[in-house]
């Protein structure tokens, strides 16, 4: 499916990966009525039956794009939920990382997933489904350091409605200033203190380093 194919009485005709990202692209930009044949065609510069070499119809389309953010999204959380840490503030911490990190967690493909599902019925219930999914992972965070049920449940949804609460609001938060808020925001929804070794490694990872608290100092390459 990946592979593309050319033929010499036809010419190129893209791949199944191009086409799926035209459709990603134009559902971020411009939502999901600008996701049809013929103008992701006019974007790729092939021609309109191309498409059918890779893809029934624009339904089985629709459908790998979903997927794609079932993937991406829901997959990842699930795993950042998952990954050892030390602590729950720690595990915490690994949740974080998706909502820096584009490799992760794409908000841009969550917000658009959200504004097509307010369109379509059946994208809602595979909202509904990921939503759960990703809930039950960070409750499962919480039992696993030693909450009962109830609690788990009401932190782990805590944590989650507020991020997705940014994304729907599609926030455009200063970085820098979310970042000093995270050890605030560690404290909130676990009731812990992070430690300075945790936070050095987060910050780490999102190119910052903890220079004296709350001090955060850029360690971007050319910042």
């Amino acid at each position: 499916m990946n592979t593309p194919i050319k033929s010499t009485d036809s010419g190129w005709r893209g791949s199944a990966d191009g086409w799926l990202e035209a459709a990603y692209e134009s559902l971020i930009e411009s939502g999901i009525e600008a996701v049809r044949i013929l103008p992701l065609a006019k974007r790729l510069k092939l021609s309109r039956t191309s498409f059918y070499w890779f893809f029934k119809d624009r339904d089985e389309l629709l459908a790998a794009l979903l997927e794609r953010w079932r993937v991406k999204n829901t997959e990842s959380l699930v795993s950042q939920s998952q990954a050892y840490a030390e602590s729950l503030a720690e595990a915490t911490l690994n949740v974080f990382d998706c909502w820096l990190n584009p490799a992760l967690f794409d908000s841009q493909f969550e917000f658009a997933v959200r504004s097509w599902a307010l369109q379509d019925a059946c994208v809602a219930a595979q909202v509904e489904i990921a939503d759960k999914t990703r809930l039950a992972a960070l409750a499962g965070l919480f039992v696993r350091f030693g909450y009962e049920a109830l609690p788990a449940d009401v932190r782990a949804r805590s944590l989650y409605l507020t991020q997705i609460g940014y994304i729907s609001m599609n926030s455009r938060e200063d970085v820098l200033l979310r970042m000093q808020r995270i050890p605030e925001y560690v404290r909130v929804f676990t009731g812990q203190e992070p430690q300075a070794r945790e936070l050095q490694r987060f910050y780490a990872r999102h190119g910052y380093a903890l220079a004296e608290q709350p001090v955060l100092v850029s360690i971007t390459p050319g910042s």
